[in-house]
C-alpha cells in the first residue's frame, strides 16, 4: 500500500477509535452517576450531570487518545510509513 492509503486509513481508524473512546467514557461516567449521584441529587440537575458527563468524557478521550497516539508513534515509524496531511511549500 502506499503512503497516501496508509495515511488514509489511520485517519479513518483514528476517528473511529476517537468517537469509541468518547462514547465508552459517556456511558462509564452516566453509570457511575446513576448509581452514585442521582440517588442524592433533586431531579432536576439531570439536565447540568448530562453535561458535566459529556464534557467530562470529551475530555477523558483526549487523554487517552493522546496516550494513544504516542505509544503508536512510539512503535511505529510515522515518516516511514505515512504520508503528512498538510505539505508546506516554501517558495
Amino acid at each position: 500500500m502506499s503512503k497516501k492509503t496508509n495515511t488514509l486509513l489511520f485517519i479513518l481508524a483514528a476517528t473511529l477509535t476517537n468517537i469509541t473512546l468518547v462514547l465508552l467514557s459517556f456511558l462509564l461516567f452516566f453509570i457511575l452517576y446513576s448509581v452514585v449521584l442521582r440517588p442524592l441529587l433533586p431531579a432536576n440537575s439531570v439536565i447540568w450531570a448530562l453535561g458535566l458527563i459529556f464534557l467530562a468524557a470529551l475530555i477523558v478521550s483526549f487523554v487517552v487518545y493522546q496516550a494513544l497516539l504516542k505509544l503508536f508513534t512510539k512503535k511505529v515509524d510515522v515518516q516511514k510509513y505515512f504520508d503528512p496531511i498538510f505539505n508546506t511549500r516554501r517558495k
